[in-house]
């Protein structure tokens, strides 16, 4: 096959979009606005699917499965353990490369290329710790090529989370100890309050302008988009003028 053959049947394919919605911390419209964005700059044909609980108020063009379930009781404080049951053999009827999406982020740029990066598994690598350990706000995988992911968690949960502080800590080491972990481009992924806040001052609210090149911006913690637009930092030592431009993309 020659390359431009490739890239025509890399056109053609179909590929998948996921998120996951549970509990009451965001709303079906972040889902909705997370469609919005992925259509906006996806040139590729798609699915976006939603796993969650509670699929009122979704856009007709998103396909809903419910949450699958873990055989351990999570209890605790949310440490995003849901998000292993993707790792399962069979995810529904989804076959072939997942982009999983986190809802309190902002697409930016061109997402095709997150699907032909070449690696088993693509993470972001997190911007504090410099274990190795990833950010899965952005992540993609193959459906069934790591079951072990999720039966090692369901035998093990109570030593892992004594261990791991969350899910992306023992997705991320369970990975490296198989050498499937790849990290996407620094400036694809970037950081809200990391890459945009404009550094000055503790008590003076700053400037925020986003980096170039960036294919998707994470919200993790505080702000959310919302809150990032209206200026509100959820510290008293972050303060930031409000974020208006975030609203050119979150929509």
């Amino acid at each position: 096959m020659t390359d431009e053959q490739a890239l025509k049947v890399n056109a053609e394919e179909i590929v998948n979009v996921l998120c996951m919605k549970w509990g009451t911390k965001y709303p079906a419209d972040y889902v909705n606005r997370l469609y919005s964005m992925v259509a906006r700059n996806m040139q590729r044909k798609f699915r976006f699917v939603c796993l969650t609980e509670d699929s009122q108020g979704l856009a007709e063009q998103i396909e809903s499965f419910p949450l699958p379930e873990l055989s351990v009781d999570l209890g605790g404080p949310e440490r995003g353990w849901n998000k292993l049951a993707v790792f399962a053999e069979e995810l529904y009827d989804l076959k072939g490369k997942v982009l999983c999406l986190d809802l309190d982020l902002i697409i930016t740029g061109g997402l095709d290329d997150l699907f032909d990066y070449p690696g088993e598994v693509m993470i972001i690598k997190d911007w504090i710790k410099k274990d190795g350990t990833g950010n899965s706000s952005v992540y993609r995988f193959e459906v069934g090529a790591h079951p072990e992911v999720l039966s090692q968690f369901e035998a093990s949960f109570d030593e892992i989370k004594q261990r791991h502080r969350n899910e992306q800590e023992y997705l991320s080491a369970a990975l490296m100890a198989k050498d499937a972990l790849v990290y996407w481009p620094d400036h694809w992924c970037r950081s809200f309050k990391r890459h945009c806040i404009k550094p000055f001052s503790f008590f003076v609210a700053r400037e925020t302008e986003m980096p170039e090149d960036t294919r998707v911006l994470v919200f993790h913690g505080k702000p959310d988009p919302h809150e990032a637009i209206a200026g509100v930092s959820g510290k008293w030592y972050r303060r930031f003028k409000p974020a208006t431009w975030v609203a050119a993309h979150w929509h």
